[in-house]
């Protein structure tokens, strides 16, 4: 396994296995016009590419046997003021592809994550999670993410409760 800030070349890739996941992690609760309209804003290959040559965002991927298997995004923009920081930064999404749940590689890629927040001198880490996904919810208290507050993230025409989750960027 790699994880590895990605590149231009990743454009392609990255653009087809963020819209697999993304369907994959949320297709149940929702229609498959709002999954679509969300997708064709989010998922391009061009879009993607100004993503990850965006100078305040990070991509990074995660292969296995040469294959991008994972990603996340991260980024410093404005926060929430419940998340309480003075220079926090935003897990905006992580995902692993359904095949390879399970083996750990989740787990190396968060612990990627926030060794790109310590570097970037983030004090605070935060992220907004699905209030129907409880294995993420899950996923992020192992790693010290408790609670702050709640936002509304956009799909298609439904407004859907995220919850939002911070933990310090070191944690003994």
């Amino acid at each position: 396994m790699l994880i590895r800030r990605a590149n231009r070349a990743d454009a392609a890739e990255l653009a087809v296995l963020a819209e697999r996941t993304f369907r994959m992690t949320f297709q149940e609760g929702n229609t498959q016009q709002d999954m679509d309209l969300h997708c064709q804003a989010s998922y391009s290959t061009n879009i993607q590419l100004q993503e990850i040559l965006r100078e305040d965002w990070i991509t990074l991927v995660c292969e296995h046997n040469g294959k991008l298997i994972g990603y996340a995004q991260l980024r410093w923009e404005e926060f929430p003021s419940c998340v309480n920081s003075i220079h926090a930064g935003e897990i905006l999404c992580l995902y692993i592809d359904a095949p390879y749940h399970g083996q750990g590689f989740a787990q190396e890629l968060m612990r990627k994550c926030l060794a790109e927040f310590e570097v970037q001198g983030s004090d605070v880490v935060w992220l907004g999670v699905w209030e129907h996904n409880p294995r993420a919810i899950a996923f992020y208290r192992k790693f010290g993410f408790t609670e702050a507050g709640e936002h509304i993230f956009q799909v298609g025409t439904d407004p859907q409760r995220d919850i939002i989750m911070k933990r310090l960027t070191c944690v003994n």
